[in-house]
């Protein structure tokens, strides 16, 4: 076994443990108190001198400065839902770490550690990157990577790579797989929110009124249509609405309508192009209906890019690594992750940890109250983390 991922594995009973802990004192948004205490107190016991970023992000840094940084990152934060794993150590509160964020700040905390064990031979810096609100549950519409950039996470020291990764359960690949592709690895996420104003009236009398429901089923298959007749079908593209709310009597045409839904792209051209169809679908729908149709864009962040060459690299460290091929993907997911700000400003790569198959028994994916991830791989990911760093340092650095 390579001697990196073999002294990580000596490190798995302390993964374990720091991620069991962080499991069930889960915490949303930006409001991580105990979170962030943790990681601090264990960066401080390591030898960091961990600093507050935007509120509740943590950066610490190690190596040598004034060369070349590269960055890792892990989000901390929980979702607000209750937690159905049966698990002994499981959160009783209004959070649950269905995502993995816990598995990822244990497994940086694990890197953390490899890598002041390996100072000596870091050829740079290496910047450490524990981030809130990767969920983007904050009502201000902006999420923990959006304001950890606007507060400068890519500068002092400045960052010329960066790096992490997402634990993934109910994956067609054996736990311990690592997968990724080059390019897109994720789509965009915006939310779309459609109102329609009309004029309310009885319902014996629709003439007398003007029906924001009838609007609003018309702007939504005209939506369809975009996507099935303004989209390549080899493209990757997704406009999803979980929402339409109208009206409260059988008997009364009601003044409003409101949609609500997700717009999702591997393209950024696309994501653009589509934003101004939807608008211009909604104004020329209000206009043909005599209803005012308003349409807003919130909570936007572009896809995951994977930068290509720093992605060959990433995947060859891993393969060394491990001694084991990294699997790659032939499309993106279409979920999406806040990383891909980073993505979009520095040449980044994110590689993807199986958690392990549905016949392996973890069949519930990300996000489901009843998941479970398999602590067995943790030492893998810590060690992948601490392996790309050191590599792409000797090799830029």
């Amino acid at each position: 076994m390579n001697e990196l991922l073999q002294r990580a594995k000596e490190t798995q009973a302390e993964l374990v443990e720091n991620r069991r802990w962080l499991h069930c004192h889960a915490e949303v948004g930006f409001e991580l108190r105990q979170t962030c205490a943790f990681v601090e107190e264990k960066l401080k016991e390591m030898g960091y001198e961990p600093r507050r970023m935007s509120g509740a992000g943590i950066v610490a840094t190690v190596g040598k400065q004034g060369g070349k940084t590269v960055l890792l990152r892990a989000d901390m934060d929980a979702l607000p839902m209750k937690e159905e794993s049966g698990l002994e150590f499981a959160a009783t509160g209004d959070a649950a770490h269905t995502c993995g964020h816990d598995v990822h700040t244990a497994m940086l905390l694990g890197a953390a550690r490899l890598l002041k064990e390996h100072e000596a031979e870091l050829n740079g810096c290496v910047k450490l990157m524990f981030q809130p609100d990767e969920e983007g549950t904050n009502p201000l519409g902006f999420s923990g990577s959006q304001a950890m950039l606007k507060d400068g996470v890519l500068e002092d020291p400045h960052v010329d790579a960066a790096f992490s990764m997402h634990i993934w359960s109910n994956t067609p690949y054996p736990a311990g797989t690592f997968f990724s592709r080059q390019e897109a690895l994720m789509s965009s996420c915006d939310t779309v929110t459609v109102t329609v104003t009309g004029k309310g009236t009885h319902g014996s009398m629709p003439q007398d009124g003007v029906d924001p429901i009838n609007a609003g089923v018309h702007v939504y298959q005209a939506f369809e249509n975009l996507i099935a007749r303004e989209v390549p079908p080899y493209e990757q593209c997704s406009l999803t609405f979980g929402q339409f709310q109208s009206g409260s009597a059988a008997n009364v045409l009601p003044e409003t309508a409101l949609l609500v839904g997700t717009l999702r792209t591997v393209s950024e051209d696309t994501r653009t192009r589509l934003k101004k169809r939807i608008e211009a679908i909604c104004a020329g729908m209000g206009q043909a209906f005599g209803a005012q149709i308003g349409v807003t864009f919130t909570q936007g962040i572009p896809c995951v890019y994977n930068a290509p060459a720093l992605t060959e690299s990433v995947l060859r460290y891993t393969r060394e690594l491990t001694g084991e091929p990294v699997a790659i993907m032939k499309t993106p997911l279409s979920g999406s992750d806040d990383w891909s700000e980073i993505s979009q400003k520095v040449d980044s790569c994110y590689l993807l940890l199986s958690s392990g198959t549905a016949e392996e028994g973890y069949p519930y994916s990300q996000h489901n109250p009843k998941i479970r991830f398999n602590e067995d791989v943790m030492y893998r990911g810590a060690a992948a983390y601490c392996s790309v760093a050191l590599n792409w340092l000797r090799e830029n650095g």
